[in-house]
């Protein structure tokens, strides 16, 4: 099992012709994702080659669907073009959308989500700014190595792309069901409480680590989620211990206000609930070795 991206994913790449979707096309192909389609409307007709292997390109994400079967589409779309390209992927109903786009306007970001949730949210949004899916052994959606970490049974959601990197790389020995990038915007599609739901339903998770960051108050909701309805281990890593007070850090969403969205506030909310929180991301998979020799 692995939530939202398994074995049996039929992705398709939106901008599959431009040089960040052929790349990362064919690094998805060589982990063994089911790369089916792509689409650039001027190419359609035309077929990419993604390392030997040729991929069809389509007009629309619709067509895509129809000859392909492609249930997955991992948008690597620039910026400008983004908020269009998400809306043609909810107006075909494709159950899930990775946007890994960073610098879209965050108006645009709450318009095609606000889109989405329109039209009944058949469509799941992953990002926009983030690093994707990963479900090792079985697919890769989006640009996190596939050879850094193994299959196993820790589920991860992380606001950090280089944070899931080093998290999956610590524990590679242990392995993964899914790790799963959010993205650090100050509007995302998928969440950490939307993450913690599917790893707590699903059976061949036994384990979840949540990456968070100072600014907002996501993991203040996740910890109330917790709380009321996770019964596996959950730990916790928030980034930013460091960071000097009053001061917007790299990501868009890392706003901090007064004592609310500092790293402190959020461990302690964290802890209260009876997650345990590393100060380091070293730590952090120190105490997830501890869970998992118990489990």
């Amino acid at each position: 099992m692995a939530i939202f991206l398994t074995g049996e994913s039929r992705v398709m790449i939106q901008g599959i012709t431009g040089s960040e979707g052929s790349k990362h096309g064919r690094r998805m192909l060589a982990a063994g994702t089911n790369v089916v389609g792509g689409t650039n409307p001027r190419k359609a007709g035309q077929t990419v080659d993604l390392g030997g292997t040729g991929v069809p390109v389509f007009g629309t994400v619709a067509e895509t669907m129809a000859a392909t079967g492609a249930d997955v589409s991992v948008v690597f779309v620039p910026p400008a073009g983004t908020k269009s390209a998400v809306m043609e992927a909810v107006d075909a109903a494709i159950p899930l959308v990775v946007v890994i786009t960073e610098g879209i306007p965050v108006h645009d970001t709450a318009q095609f989500w606000a889109y989405a949730c329109a039209h009944g949210n058949t469509t799941r949004i992953v990002g926009p700014n983030c690093p994707g899916i990963a479900s090792p052994g079985k697919s890769n959606a989006g640009i996190i190595p596939a050879d850094i970490s193994s299959e196993g049974r820790i589920g991860l959601v992380s606001k950090s792309g280089t944070l899931t990197y080093q998290m999956m790389y610590e524990l590679r020995d242990i392995g993964f069901s899914t790790a799963v990038g959010i993205g650090g915007d100050p509007v995302i599609g998928t969440t950490h409480i939307d993450c913690l739901r599917a790893f707590q339903d699903d059976p061949e998770t036994d384990a979840i680590v949540m990456i968070g960051e100072i600014g907002g108050d996501a993991e203040e909701r996740a910890a109330a989620f917790v709380e009321q309805h996770v019964t596996k281990p959950v730990v916790a890593y928030v980034a930013g211990f460091t960071a000097p007070e009053g001061k917007t850090m790299g990501h868009a969403g890392a706003i901090v206000s007064g004592s609310s969205g500092t790293a402190q506030a959020k461990k302690e909310a964290l802890e209260k609930v009876g997650v345990r929180v590393g100060r380091t991301p070293s730590e952090t998979a120190l105490l997830v070795r501890e869970v998992m020799q118990r489990h």
